[in-house]
């Protein structure tokens, strides 16, 4: 790390003495907005939107709050005018070149400088580069961005086609989706200057667009190829560098694109978490003239293979990732945007989040369709922690059209997504579009809007448009040939059709929408799994945050319910919690065991999954986080906080497992391994015990086996393992154990649903062994051991073995600690 930060330093001091070209934010300005109908102008904040400004302004109160969501739903049809007031410098107007650049504008605006027209927007998911020398002055000057009301533009190109697409009018804008509504978040359609506004100064050259293809790489090299656009004012000769290696290019004026070989000895590969180390190389990218540094480009990627594997075999078509040559198990996750104002998402943030991903011994996260292209920080962080990342398209269960402005767009926001991501190692896919090849054939939209042949047929001709020609056609114009793997659509084949488990990636929500029990994701096993998942509350402390004053924690208090998206939400959670649990009537508790539920649920599925390698090669679950405070599918809430869900994660994710599946009163028993190395001489033992710890029987497997991906040890049936014994009072302690009495894995196994279970009250001890540190006990089984305290706990929602210790850290000093386990919600 040490490195890094002093290879970027002498590159930026170099750039800072010898440059000739620089930048300034004008994010930092003193910014005003206000409603287009008024005059008053109030106090902006950039990089920010309408709704945090009116929030910062006192004139909305907080969206996430009580019920409030509903009071700010006028902003989305109004317009909303940004301005601010600039200096410029006689010096500054001397450079020969000085562009207007923003990140990022939500969504239809017009641009003034001066007075003057410059560029109208549509699009926020691109970026806006405009010269703008000849419209400067030395002294103040004036930028005005006039916003539209995305939703009432959205209308209008909604009439012009000719039948009614769902959820219009969201597809006809090029805007973050979500903003306008989902099972798991609120509407909030917003606008404003969501990122950074940037003057560009430069003179004689420029360099834009630094791209590394790996052409090849072995043990012994790594070839590749520095690509880059080279702006200069005038035709001659010039030298670019790649970490000082020289190459002489005679450039003409304006747009040249140029290639330098790079070749990397003995290079070190980037590795994906549980693989390795995700080893990263930087590079200075510079161009002289006259032995003088007129720019400077500072890149970082690290070294890898990626390949997506989809052959066919006896029982349908593979699908899955090979890492440097290695094939890899995909555990990961389903990302959607950290918060429904996407400029609260700060660097800390995403840096913990896919920190809580490694630590959860995850190795790939899908960015979700329906959010935000997402900042640069969330890929740097997937870099630095061995996450590979699923990309999709922002695009999101709806018809799209594909008329020649509409394909434009999209190909210019392809263009500037690629251009900006492309050299993260982290990057492994690009996808289409989530949901929508699904929703086009299974939703019944046709249907529901009486389309005639011919609008069904104009649907398809759009979809293949956008999705088989635009964007593929762009990827292979704008990325290298290393960074071009491409799938249309997430799912391929929707979940109610069989091939969906046979072929491809798959979405299954046979478990909550189609409200199957649990055990179906037992039968019901694809090749990839890219969705699932089940809901489940959040912490008792985000649940409090939803309310502005004190909190009435009730399931029927109207911000509960407020904070339930999903229509039939408290309906099937309560339906899936008679099923498995005794359904308590304290909120803590109900709080608890929904946690409880969602994790099991999860387990349940995951185990299915990795039992059955290489069969199944990926599970991600839906989904990692929330963008508010809210009852959802996530395993960390708003806050932070990880949910009983992520605790099981971690657990259901080690790279060694020892499982158990029953069928028909039989065990099966299996060995997993997703790491590189393999394990000899590997048996199985397992011990009967009662919830006092009393032993009823110990065995050990009669063979010593190879564990490489995979092994199955003997199966056992239930009734010669407890005889005559009460099942409900019982559980199976499995350990898998390799050479010299290692142990490479331990899970326990209970014979019934937790609400069968006849539990003993445990007496669980906490003892202080530092201020950051406990130390929990129990004379008898507690199961689901929950620590509750204003402390993040190394360990939560774990069973206590009778007898049994554990230590926990805690991530600050927590004065009040309470515990709680299932035997309080089963005995009230």
């Amino acid at each position: 790390m040490m490195n890094r930060i002093l290879f970027f330093l002498f590159c930026l001091i170099q750039n800072v003495i010898f440059a000739q070209s620089s930048e300034r934010n004008l994010s930092s300005e003193k910014w005003q907005f206000k409603n287009a109908k008024d005059e008053k102008w109030l106090t902006a904040r950039i990089q920010g939107t309408v709704h945090l400004d009116l929030m910062n302004d006192k004139i909305i109160p907080d969206p996430f709050k009580d019920d409030n969501e509903k009071k700010v739903q006028w902003i989305e049809n109004e317009d909303w005018d940004y301005q601010t007031i600039f200096k410029i410098s006689s010096k500054e107007l001397e450079n020969q070149n000085i562009e207007l650049v923003f990140d990022g504008l939500d969504t239809f605006s017009d641009i003034y400088l001066n007075g003057k027209f410059l560029q109208s927007t549509d699009n926020m998911f691109r970026k806006w580069t405009i010269p703008v020398k000849q419209n400067l002055k030395i002294g103040d000057n004036l930028l005005q961005i006039k916003f539209k009301s995305a939703v009432n533009i959205g209308k209008d190109l909604a009439q012009k086609v000719r039948f009614t697409t769902p959820e219009s009018p969201r597809s006809f804008v090029r805007k973050a989706q979500y903003q306008f509504g989902w099972d798991w978040g609120p509407r909030l359609v917003t606008t404003g200057i969501w990122k950074d506004v940037k003057l560009n100064f430069w003179n004689n050259a420029k360099l834009e667009n630094v791209k590394i293809e790996q052409k090849n790489i072995s043990k012994e090299v790594a070839n590749l190829i520095f690509y880059t656009e080279v702006f200069v004012e005038k035709e001659g000769e010039y030298n670019v560098s790649v970490n000082n290696n020289f190459k002489d290019f005679n450039l003409k004026k304006g747009k040249n694109l140029i290639e330098i070989p790079f070749d990397i000895k003995y290079p070190k590969l980037w590795q994906p978490n549980g693989f390795g180390s995700a080893y990263s190389y930087q590079f200075a990218v510079s161009i002289f003239q006259n032995d003088k540094i007129i720019d400077q480009k500072l890149v970082e990627t690290g070294l890898r293979t990626v390949e997506l594997i989809k052959e066919k075999d006896e029982k349908g078509k593979s699908f899955y990732f090979k890492v440097n040559g290695n094939p890899l198990y995909a555990k990961g996750v389903n990302w959607i945007p950290g918060d429904s104002f996407s400029p609260r998402m700060s660097k800390e943030k995403y840096h913990k989040l896919i920190k809580d991903c490694k630590e959860a011994n995850m190795n790939m996260i899908r960015v979700w369709g329906g959010g935000i292209y997402e900042d640069d920080e969330f890929y740097k962080a997937c870099d630095e922690n061995g996450i590979l990342v699923w990309q999709d398209f922002m695009f999101a269960g709806s018809f799209y059209p594909s008329d020649e402005d509409f394909q434009k767009n999209v190909e210019i926001e392809i263009k500037d997504q690629i251009e900006r991501l492309q050299n993260h190692p982290s990057l492994a896919l690009w996808c289409g579009n989530n949901e929508i090849d699904e929703a086009i054939v299974n939703w019944g939209y046709q249907k529901q809007f009486k389309y005639s042949k011919e609008d069904s047929l104009q649907v398809w001709k759009d979809y293949k448009t956008i999705f088989h020609e635009v964007i593929p056609n762009t990827i292979k114009k704008y990325a290298t040939a290393d960074k071009q793997i491409y799938w249309e659509s997430s799912p391929s084949i929707g979940w109610g059709h069989k091939e969906s488990l046979t072929e491809g990636d798959s979405h299954y929500w046979g478990v909550w929408w189609g409200e199957e029990p649990f055990e179906i994701y037992n039968e019901k096993v694809p090749r990839f799994a890219s969705e699932y998942g089940f809901q489940g509350m959040p912490t008792l402390e985000t649940t409090k945050s939803m309310f502005s004053g004190k909190a009435d924690l009730s399931l029927e208090n109207p911000t509960i319910k407020a904070h339930e998206k999903h229509s039939r939400g408290w309906e099937i959670i309560q339906k899936y919690m008679e099923r498995d649990y005794k359904v308590p009537t304290d909120f803590v508790k109900y709080n608890y065991v929904s946690q409880l539920l969602q994790a099991r649920g999860m387990k349940i599925a995951i185990e299915a999954h990795r039992r059955t390698k290489p069969y199944n090669m990926g599970t991600l679950y839906w989904q990692l986080n929330d963008c508010w405070p809210v009852v959802s599918w996530s395993s960390i809430d708003y806050l932070g906080n990880w949910k009983a869900l992520h605790y099981q994660i971690r657990r259901s994710f080690e790279n060694q497992m020892i499982l158990a599946e029953e069928k028909e009163g039989i065990l099966n028993f299996y060995g997993i391994n997703d790491g590189l190395e393999n394990f000899e001489d590997v048996q199985l033992e397992f011990e009967v015990n009662n919830f006092k710890g009393e032993n009823f029987l110990t065995a050990v497997s009669n063979q010593k086996q190879k564990l490489g991906q995979i092994v199955k040890f003997d199966s056992s049936s239930i009734a010669q393992l407890i005889g005559d014994s009460d099942k409900n009072k019982l559980y199976l302690n499995l350990i898998l154990r390799g050479k010299d009495e290692k142990i490479i894995a331990v899970s326990n196994y209970f014979f019934s649903k937790p609400k069968d279970l006849k539990l003993t009250k445990p007496n669980i001890q906490i003892k202080k062994i530092s201020s950051t540190e406990i130390e929990v006990s129990t004379d008898v089984l507690a199961k689901d051991v929950y620590l509750i305290g204003d402390a993040h706990f190394s360990d939560n929602f774990f069973d206590l073995l009778p007898k049994t210790s554990r230590r926990i850290k805690l991530s600050k000093p927590s004065k009040n600690i309470e515990v709680m386990s299932l035997w309080d919600t089963m005995n009230p």
